[in-house]
């Protein structure tokens, strides 16, 4: 019991004896630091033991990383082909016009970008049908008969609905389509980038490239013909111009017929995402002298636009800067508008029109991504304030006789063989009608003249018909109704405007603007 009650003071005993010890110590010594204690940091749990108050604020290191912002999570970008989606197909096979449902195959000729992924490849195949035939008007169908043509053209349509792509898999979609164009050129133009000269040497180079011009498009006017008459299927070509000149033909849809054919309902392929870096460079000025390919919205004709007429187009292929970061989204905007417009006129006259493009505007996509991003796109219209948009390329019916000028300017031209077609169907009309008298007798013109001047007037039907009847007053009555109707439509009747329409593919050239365009 002792002991128990004599180690039960001892702890006390030791501290009393320490004391006057710590007492005698030197004064210069510092005292022993304090055994280091478990201070729990203000976001950890306390100890059972731990004060509340002692709870330490987190050192420098531990604030910036619990300050640090993890990286923004990828936009999330959809791919989708809106409604009014143009499809640009080329039938590659013959297809007869009799009926409505008649099976029509072609091929997408260029490619379709959602945002700045490939979706629909070129060299997709499309599937169609032939809609339906419209009647011939009976005025046309008069005017047809009178010209010796007893199975006038069929206006008819189409309407392609699936869409097969290169890995199998199959679209179902429905289409509104345009008429089909038979010939497609594709119209380059080369703007002058020299410096700037007085006017006297403006106007001779004007002179000069106007001149090599019309050298040049009557070399190519030749080299196309001589082209034609060398290139391989005489025969088929033989047999298809006698036929056009038949009076009872059947209608066919050629091989390399063009179509567009716009979505009706909008075309889902997924998502995908995009970082902030790659999205670094997105709305930001195209590198001069860039050239864009476009569609165009609305149809724009020279007609009926006027100065300061608006014109939107569609950008249908993305835009990379050279180090390839994105700078503009398909589907994005380039506003502009009619800096001339010049209708046709009377005595052929022909039209002309000039389109610039002074802003763009990058598309919804991608400002929804931006902004989903935490990014703010500038204003686009600050952006290419000092940058014109001109028309350096453009894909337009052969028919259409178009041009374009160093500047980008369209107008429309005549062929140099109206004068050839013209003077020869008056040659034949008074050939026809040239009598001679000789020891007392009268000649007419031979069975070829009027044969001839019957052909001139209405093709193969009026060929037959003054080679049957053999009788010079029918001949001559046929030839000058051919050469009257050359006349007037080479020369007096209004001349032909220039037409842009709706969907067509132009290559917008972005750089400073030319002196003519200040």
């Amino acid at each position: 019991m002792y002991l128990a009650r004599t180690a039960r003071y001892l702890p006390l005993s030791l501290l009393l004896c320490a004391s006057p010890a710590l007492g005698q110590s030197a004064p210069d010594e510092a005292p022993a630091p304090a055994p280091a204690q478990y201070v729990p940091a203000c976001d950890e749990a306390p100890r059972e033991d731990a004060m509340v108050l002692l709870c330490a604020p987190p050192s420098s290191a531990e604030e910036l990383r619990a300050a640090e912002v993890e990286p923004a999570a990828p936009a999330i970008i959809p791919l989708t082909l809106s409604a009014a989606t143009p499809l640009r197909i080329a039938v590659d096979q013959r297809a007869r016009i009799h009926h409505p449902g008649e099976v029509i195959h072609g091929k997408i000729i260029e490619t379709v970008y959602a945002f700045d992924q490939v979706v629909i490849p070129a060299g997709s195949v499309a599937t169609g049908r032939v809609k339906g035939i419209a009647p011939v008007p009976r005025l046309r169908r008069t005017m047809a008969y009178a010209n010796g043509d007893f199975s006038p053209f069929r206006k008819y349509e189409v309407s392609f609905d699936s869409v097969t792509l290169p890995d199998g898999r199959q679209l179902p979609i429905t289409t509104t389509v345009t008429p089909g164009t038979a010939q497609v050129v594709h119209l380059v133009s080369n703007p002058d980038k020299q410096q700037q000269k007085g006017a006297t040497g403006r106007a001779t180079d004007r002179a000069t490239s106007e001149a090599k011009g019309k050298i040049a498009e009557a070399k190519e006017q030749a080299r196309e013909s001589w082209d034609k008459l060398t290139a391989p299927g005489k025969m088929h070509r033989l047999k298809e111009f006698l036929l056009a000149q038949s009076p009872y033909r059947r209608q066919y849809l050629q091989p390399g017929t063009r179509f567009v054919a716009d979505l009706n309902a909008p075309l889902e392929f997924g998502t995908t995402p995009r970082t902030n870096e790659q999205l670094a460079a997105v709305g930001s000025e195209p590198v001069p002298d860039s050239t864009l390919k476009a569609r165009l919205v609305a149809e724009v004709s020279s007609a009926t636009a006027t100065r300061g007429t608006p014109v939107t187009a569609v950008l249908t292929e993305p835009l990379y800067s050279p180090t390839h970061q994105l700078v503009l989204p398909a589907n994005s905007r380039l506003i502009g508008e009619v800096v001339k417009a010049q209708p046709a006129r009377k005595l052929h006259r022909n039209g002309e029109l000039r389109v610039i493009f002074e802003r763009i505007e990058t598309s919804e996509e991608a400002v929804q991504a931006l902004a989903q991003l935490h990014v703010q796109a500038e204003a686009q219209a600050e952006r290419s304030q000092g940058m014109i948009g001109n028309l350096e390329g453009v894909e337009v019916d052969r028919r259409a006789n178009m041009h374009l000028d160093e500047e980008g300017g369209a107008h429309t031209t005549d062929s140099k063989t109206r004068y050839l077609s013209s003077g020869l169907a008056v040659l034949l009309a008074a050939a026809a009608s040239h009598t001679e008298v000789e020891r007392g007798t009268t000649e007419t013109a031979g069975p070829g003249v009027r044969t001839a001047a019957g052909g001139s007037g209405f093709r193969l039907t009026g060929a037959l018909l003054s080679l049957v009847a053999k009788s010079t007053p029918v001949s001559m009555a046929i030839g000058a109704y051919g050469a009257s109707t050359s006349i007037y439509a080479n020369f007096l009747s209004r001349g032909r405007d220039v037409v842009l329409p709706k969907d067509t593919p132009m290559g917008i050239g972005f750089g400073p603007p030319h002196t003519k365009s200040q």
